[in-house]
């Protein structure tokens, strides 16, 4: 990708008018979570098709507002595992850091669609707090910074903080889960690339795509690219209803993540967030459409299948 102002990418390049003439678009859901999809995914959309798989993930629904009691603001319990500000503490050997409250795109599925970022993101001011706590627990082995978005962070801002990173001794692995090369890869510039290459942890990149449809062809070099700074490059999909309830459509993703260079890694129940309960299937529906996987995919491109549950300290398998 060229070296072009990334930002401008991430901009909203679907508008409201573009999608009033459609059934299932609703304007007060729009106002309660806003409507923001970057110029490159806008064009794996086919807004003809009402049903399109990209476009339900980010079409705002009347459903949204619709009140559902078993589903909440909070549903994977942020919050109460956030010792400091901008810091997720769950899991053994590995800490989260909120590095960004910012997204390229507004996924209506997305479980922190309702989470305080202003109040609870490590921004530049507070990294320092967020760093002390890491040296201070030497049993963490893993920095996963997520956000939002990790990657709406200035490469700059990014090397400042890897570098703080590398320099604690029991730090050994830096991992980056990001949906910005699937949706908005002219962030993926040359200056990002010797960034990347420059980090001396072992390096992850969790990848975000629910879709085939979201794998167009020309992200093939940047992913190549990421993949040749030594970085690992897997993806994590989560099961929505009408996106991707289907075992051919999620055979066809593991088999296209893989000749994209990805590994298929986790299967995600949805997390029930608070306007997001249209996009949820039963258990059971999941663990049937996982059994079918098993039959139709060699087992390395079989994603495990997973559900959140707040105040666990694993993710929970689904068998």
């Amino acid at each position: 990708m060229s070296k072009g102002n990334w930002r401008d990418s991430t901009k909203n390049h679907v508008t409201p008018n573009e999608l009033a003439d459609l059934q299932k678009y609703d304007k007060k859901a729009e106002d309660l979570f806003p409507l923001l999809v970057p110029s490159f995914l806008k064009k794996n959309i086919n807004f003809n098709n009402p049903n399109d798989p990209i476009l339900l993930q980010v079409l705002p629904q009347k459903s949204e507002s619709e009140e559902n009691t078993d589903f909440s603001d909070d549903p994977v319990g942020d919050m109460d595992a956030s010792p400091i500000k901008g810091v997720i503490h769950k899991y053994h050997g590995r800490v989260l850091l909120i590095a960004s409250g910012l997204c390229a795109v507004n996924c209506r599925y997305c479980f922190r669609r309702n989470f305080p970022y202003a109040k609870n993101y490590a921004s530049g001011n507070n990294w320092s707090n967020a760093i002390e706590y890491i040296k201070e627990n030497t049993d963490i082995t893993e920095v996963i910074l997520s956000g939002g978005d990790p990657l709406m962070l200035s490469t700059n801002a990014l090397s400042k903080l890897t570098d703080k990173l590398a320099q604690i001794k029991h730090i050994k692995t830096l991992r980056i889960h990001t949906r910005i090369p699937i949706v908005s890869p002219e962030r993926i510039t040359n200056n990002f690339i010797q960034w990347l290459n420059k980090i001396p942890l072992k390096k992850v990149m969790v990848l975000h795509c629910n879709h085939a449809n979201e794998l167009s062809s020309d992200l093939h070099e940047v992913l190549k690219k990421i993949a040749n700074t030594n970085t690992v490059l897997l993806n994590q999909s989560v099961l929505l209803k009408d996106v991707n309830d289907d075992a051919h459509v999620l055979s066809d993703l593991s088999h296209k993540l893989f000749d994209f260079g990805v590994l298929p890694y986790y299967l995600n129940q949805l997390d029930k967030a608070k306007g997001t309960h249209h996009f949820g299937i039963p258990n059971s529906t999941a663990k049937s459409l996982h059994k079918k996987l098993l039959q139709l995919l060699p087992g390395y491109l079989v994603p495990k299948l997973v559900e959140e549950i707040s105040g666990k300290m694993n993710k929970s398998p689904l068998f």
